[in-house]
């Protein structure tokens, strides 16, 4: 079986900074890991792999330096990494990023199987798996808490809904995305890490994969950030003495100067 999981490097802190102009993420200079929803991902590709044989293939579009998150899922049991990396591709929505990654996953071949995390931690969208899914024609189960069979043509997985568990079938090839309920994901052994080091990423470009540069990036977006802020998290304490009454009053009279209540004399 042939089992392709997308990964994506996000920020390991809140403390990101934001591109002034495009309001993306700066992500060149800043402390990164894999998204913890794609490691239960990567984990359940590697599960699978190992009941039913085949190979992993991790694929993620990111800036050169994600070369070293894929290592770390080759370490944990991937056979293979591939990274889309461009200027081009930099600021792209999530349609853009479908579009891409939809591109690369047919130059490398349509597997069996395309396993996603829910959503990445960065976006919080959850709508690149199936917005993939859709670019590829193939059918696609979201909010997976668990694959309880799967063999060369079916899938038959529990997804969580609304109202509690639902069990689907799925023929293959399709697209999971998977809950945190899913699985445990393991820690790459020592051989794992120095596998992980010695084996090659390949690396493709926008010319590779033969895209139109106003399909991808910010180009390609259907969406625009036009505006971001940071909250005010700070605070300012008042302590108000006095008796019952006057504590009121005097609590009644911050809450109309802060224009949190109707001033005196409005309805």
């Amino acid at each position: 079986m042939k089992i392709l999981v997308c990964v994506k490097q996000v920020p390991a802190s809140n403390e990101t900074r934001l591109d002034p102009v495009t309001h993306t993420i700066i992500r060149e200079g800043a402390e990164a890991v894999l998204n913890p929803f794609d490691a239960f991902a990567v984990e359940e590709a590697v599960r699978i792999k190992s009941r039913c044989g085949g190979s992993v293939t991790a694929i993620s579009m990111g800036i050169p330096a994600a070369a070293a998150m894929l290592r770390r899922v080759i370490a944990v049991g991937a056979d293979e990494a591939i990274l889309l990396t461009d200027r081009a591709f930099a600021g792209a929505d999530t349609l853009a990023t479908a579009r891409t990654l939809a591109r690369a996953v047919e130059k490398a071949g349509l597997p069996d199987l395309i396993l996603c995390g829910r959503m990445a931690t960065d976006g919080d969208t959850a709508q690149v798996g199936p917005m993939l899914a859709e670019n590829l024609g193939i059918p696609h189960v979201s909010d997976v808490a668990a694959i309880e069979s799967v063999d060369d043509s079916v899938l038959v997985a529990r997804r969580l809904t609304d109202d509690g568990y639902a069990r689907v079938r799925v023929r293959l090839p399709a697209l999971v995305t998977v809950l945190r309920e899913i699985n445990v994901p393991r820690l790459p052994s020592v051989s794992g890490v120095l596998r992980g080091e010695a084996c090659g990423v390949t690396v493709w470009d926008r010319a590779a994969l033969g895209l139109d540069p106003a399909e991808t990036g910010l180009k390609g977006s259907a969406t625009r950030v036009v505006r971001t802020m940071r909250p005010d998290l700070s605070v300012q304490t008042v302590a108000i003495g006095g008796r019952p009454g006057e504590q009121a009053a005097r609590l009644i009279e911050c809450l109309r100067a802060r224009k949190l209540i109707e001033t005196e004399g409005r309805a």
